[in-house]
C-alpha cells in the first residue's frame, strides 16, 4: 500500500524552502533518519480543511535503544548513528535505517534535511527525512530493543509540545506528549520531530536548537 504522494510532495517542497542551519563539528557527527512509513488506518488529521491532501496513515519510525549499548541505553531515538569517513549524512541515515530496522531504501527516497542539532553528549546530529514504505521492519537486537511508529497526526496536536524547566539550565527542556509511545519523549529526538512537524506539515521555519535536553541525555 502506497503512502499518499501529495503528502510526500508537500513535505519535500517545504524542506526545500527551509534555509538550513548547520552547526560546526564539535568532535562527532551523526545522522538520524526521519523515515515516513505506513502506520495503518488512522483518523483524519486535525485542523486541515482538505483532508484528501493528507495521508492519515503516515507515521515516523522510532526505536528504543538496546540496554547493552554504551551510549544512551534504553532511550527512545530515531534510527541513526555516526557518519563514517567519506559518507554524507544522507548515506549514513540510509545505512543506519537498514542496519537498525531492516528497511533497505535508496537515495531516491531522501526528501531533504532539517537543521543540525548539537547534543549535550557531544554530537552534531543531521536529521535526514526519508520517504519510507510499508515493508516489514526487522529490529537488530544488538542495537534496538523495540520499534514503534509515531503517528504523524500526534505530532500536529496543539498540546503535543511540553516545556519543562531544570535548575541546571536557563533554557527550557522540550518534550512531546504523544499518543504512541505513551509518556513524554524528550529532546533531542523530540526537538527534531517537532521541527519536522512544523516544517513538513506547516511550512514554518521553526527552529529548535535553543531547546534544552533533560539531564539523562547529557551523558
Amino acid at each position: 500500500m502506497q503512502l499518499d504522494t501529495s503528502l510526500r510532495s508537500l513535505i519535500q517542497r517545504n524542506l526545500q524552502a527551509l534555509d538550513l542551519q548547520r552547526a560546526a563539528s564539535i568532535g562527532h557527527r551523526a545522522a538520524v533518519a526521519l523515515a515516513v512509513a505506513e502506520e495503518g488506518a488512522g483518523a483524519q488529521l486535525p485542523g486541515f480543511p482538505e483532508p484528501a491532501a493528507w495521508s492519515p496513515q503516515a507515521a515516523l519510525i522510532l526505536t528504543r535503544r538496546a540496554q547493552s549499548l554504551s551510549n544512551h541505553p534504553g532511550q527512545w531515538a530515531l534510527p541513526g548513528g555516526r557518519v563514517e569517513p567519506g559518507e554524507s549524512a544522507e548515506q549514513a541515515a540510509l545505512r543506519e535505517l537498514a542496519e537498525e530496522v531492516g528497511l533497505q531504501l535508496d537515495s531516491s527516497t531522501v526528501l531533504g534535511r532539517l537543521d543540525d542539532f548539537v547534543t549535550r553528549s557531544g554530537f552534531v546530529i543531521t536529521p535526514v527525512v526519508i520517504w519510507g514504505s510499508a515493508a516489514p521492519l526487522r529490529p537488530d537486537p544488538a542495537e534496538v530493543a523495540r520499534i514503534d511508529l509515531v503517528p504523524f497526526e500526534s505530532l500536529l496536536a496543539p498540546d503535543a509540545v511540553v516545556l519543562q524547566s531544570i535548575p541546571q539550565s536557563e533554557r527550557p527542556v522540550l518534550a512531546l506528549s504523544l499518543s504512541r509511545p505513551e509518556g513524554l519523549l524528550y529532546a533531542p529526538t523530540a526537538a527534531i520531530l517537532h521541527q519536522f512537524a512544523e516544517v513538513g506539515a506547516h511550512g514554518r521555519a521553526t527552529r529548535v536548537a535553543h531547546y534544552e535536553q533533560p539531564l539523562f541525555a547529557w551523558r
